[in-house]
């Protein structure tokens, strides 16, 4: 099993509880996720057969974030 790592940076997050949800709606789609407020970053490590990059975009866009 390949797991794919990847940094972002994030923006629109305004507190660590901006950070907080995001990382809990990543998590309900089995991807594991660490996003820093201070640093605005994002940390996953997915299985590509299960999730890829756009479903994690669109997680965060609908959360009111981008991701670069």
């Amino acid at each position: 099993m390949k797991i794919i790592k990847r940094t972002y940076k994030v923006a629109g997050m305004d507190c660590v509880s901006c950070a907080a949800l995001l990382e809990m709606d990543l998590e309900d789609l089995g991807i594991n996720a660490k996003c820093s407020y201070p640093k605005q970053t994002l940390n996953v490590e997915f299985d590509p057969k299960n999730t890829n990059e756009d479903m994690i975009k669109k997680v965060a866009k609908s959360s009111g974030y981008s991701l670069s």
